[in-house]
């Protein structure tokens, strides 16, 4: 019915599938509010973003929480109550905020405060919104921002890459000036993982092991917003690490994708997939690891947890809840996280309580298997003394798995993990999945800039002039174009170098120029 800001540019296709994603695809009899999310392909080409940023946002921002290039999230607020002055006797809508951003916790609960007015005030209130939003800062990684916003300030700080995993937000909250209190939301983007996972706890060891190997999954839920939290929930167990394949927190029937998800001429991709239509049991029977939810609710004990089972009892619309594979883990359960998780449950933990213990469980397991990766990648870079300044800097050193196997015995994952299993065999299937693919290639990025850097410094510490003594105008010439090329390159990719060591480059140049002939010296300036 509406887009605002009106001069927001949406192909056709993207209005299409945002409009199906915003409503339940399978009948939900609930009447009522509910709130989920969703990850849609852009198409259309890359268009200009209204933002200006140079990229310093994702430069700085947490690898799971940078802007998305490809995909829209879209954050749905969705109301259906009985009305019977509509042709179908109900009326549906929904207000969905579409954003790159994963900032799910901070815009469903900006759609809390602002639907509600919308159901009832229409545009005007958009516009009001709107007016408010646009005076916003933007998200500085690392900066606490007040966001004022129909009478309420939601107080949230953007984490950054320097946050230490696992370390709560900095408490540096300035509350005395702020009346009425803010909100504060405790974090953009955190689910309660707790009550996501409720009914898989026991089987959390299989699903980080499925999510680290980038396994195709579906995940078979009630609702769309079951569907979502579990996704986002699923995609987020291997933090800091970033899962680098699709994934799509809610999916139907409608979506231009059906095809190419559905097909049986090839295997699965490497997606995780939340779909709610009945009709999926039927036409994704083929993938390899489906998870069936029912609905979450909260209760005193620890809820029914799903049973493994196989693929082939997959068979009706009725199927029970339950993780259909035939996947064999290849770490033991760690049963110590399950006694303290119950000891919560009957102590009465809150939910946030247990939350930060099963992330804390997370983060160390993908610590444990990730610091020896780091480890043996740092190796492979040149020595510093190998870094000269009038050579080109000497390159990294290729990746070899069978030498990264070899580090494993004295330096493995046991030094820092309990849990007994084939961690070879894990390493082996990790590096053919796309995490391995996106981690190293964000490593080998972040390595060759830091040469750069190095060469660069080493440039700086050179003695120039004693360098030009015996050197030819040509040869003279080339240093001067080379130097200006590393310049661009440095500033244009923000590698990791002090201005001052730029601005003495800068210097250089010109001291080379200066003791070179006239009319070279104009075709140089020039």
């Amino acid at each position: 019915q509406l887009v605002y800001p009106h001069d927001f540019r949406l192909t056709e296709k993207e209005k299409t599938s945002i409009c199906y994603l915003s409503f339940p695809d399978s009948y939900s009899g609930g009447l009522g509010d509910t709130q989920f999310s969703f990850r849609l392909r852009q198409s259309g080409g890359p268009r200009t973003s209204p933002f200006q940023d140079d990229g310093r946002y994702n430069r700085e921002a947490p690898l799971t929480l940078q802007r998305e290039a490809a995909h829209y999230f879209g954050y749905v607020y969705f109301r259906q109550v009985k009305d019977s002055s509509m042709r179908r006797g109900y009326f549906q809508k929904s207000l969905v905020l579409v954003s790159r951003l994963p900032y799910v916790n901070l815009f469903q609960s900006l759609l809390q405060l602002i639907a509600p007015e919308y159901f009832d005030k229409l545009e005007p209130c958009l516009e009001a919104v709107c007016n408010e939003i646009d005076q916003w800062p933007p998200p500085v990684p690392g900066q606490t921002l007040n966001l004022p916003v129909m009478g309420v300030v939601i107080q949230v700080r953007i984490p950054s890459r320097v946050d230490k995993p696992g370390s709560s937000p900095v408490k540096q909250f300035n509350q005395e000036n702020l009346l009425p209190a803010p909100l504060v939301l405790p974090s953009v983007h955190e689910l309660d993982l707790f009550r996501c996972f409720q009914p898989v706890l026991i089987h959390i060891q299989m699903l980080w092991e499925l999510m680290l190997l980038g396994e195709p999954m579906v995940v078979m839920a009630p609702s769309p917003t079951v569907s979502s939290e579990m996704v986002l929930a699923l995609t987020s167990v291997l933090a800091p690490l970033r899962y680098c394949c699709d994934y799509r927190p809610y999916f139907t029937i409608h979506d231009s994708e059906f095809k190419e998800y559905t097909t049986r001429t090839q295997a699965p991709p490497n997606i995780v997939v939340g779909v709610t239509n009945p009709f999926f049991i039927k036409t994704l029977q083929h993938w390899p690891h489906i998870l069936r939810v029912g609905e979450l609710r909260m209760s005193g004990d620890l809820p029914k947890q799903v049973k493994v089972k196989k693929l082939a009892k997959l068979k009706t619309l009725d199927t029970k809840p339950g993780i259909y594979t035939s996947y064999k883990t290849y770490l033991h359960k760690d049963k110590s996280l399950i006694k303290r998780l119950l000891k919560g449950i009957q102590r009465k933990r809150p939910s946030e309580v247990q939350s930060a213990l099963l992330r804390r469980h997370l983060l160390e397991l993908t610590q444990s298997f990730i610091i020896p990766l780091e480890h043996y990648i740092a190796s492979l870079m040149p020595l510093q003394r190998a870094i000269t300044p009038w050579k080109n800097p000497p390159q990294i050193r290729p990746f070899c798995q069978e030498d990264f196997m070899k580090t494993l015995e004295h330096a493995g994952p046991q030094l820092t993990c309990v849990l007994k299993g084939d961690w070879l065999g894990l390493y082996r299937r990790f590096f053919k999945s796309p995490n391995f693919d996106g981690w190293f290639r964000q490593r080998h990025r972040e390595m060759t800039h830091k040469l750069e850097a190095l060469h660069l410094e080493a440039i700086c510490e050179a003695d120039i002039v004693a360098w030009m003594k015996d050197k030819s105008e040509v040869e003279i010439v080339d240093l001067v174009l080379k130097l200006r090329e590393k310049l661009v390159r440095a500033r244009c990719q923000h590698l990791p170098v002090k201005e001052e060591t730029l601005q003495r480059v800068e210097l250089y140049i010109d001291t080379i120029i200066g003791s070179l002939p006239e009319d070279l010296q104009a075709v140089l300036h020039h």
